[in-house]
């Protein structure tokens, strides 16, 4: 059996990452396809640039914060 010490920060990096790609799939997915069932093909193509633009931001903002995370830690 394996006792090694569960490794908290890790974890929650882990889950983090996880919650990003969920959030980032949910609002360019659902959003996108939303977009296409109320408005048509058209809008749902330049609605999902507008979306992917989005997720672009939270992108930066999480890398920022994680950036920031370790240079405090350090």
């Amino acid at each position: 059996m394996d006792n090694k010490p569960t490794n908290y920060r890790q974890n929650r990096r882990k889950a983090e990452r996880t919650q990003l790609l969920l959030v980032l799939l949910v609002l360019v997915v659902i959003g996108t396809g939303l977009i296409g069932l109320i408005w048509g093909l058209k809008s749902a193509l330049l609605g999902g640039l507008c979306l992917v633009g989005g997720g672009g931001v939270i992108i930066g903002i999480w890398l920022l914060l994680t950036l920031i995370q370790k240079a405090v830690e350090d």
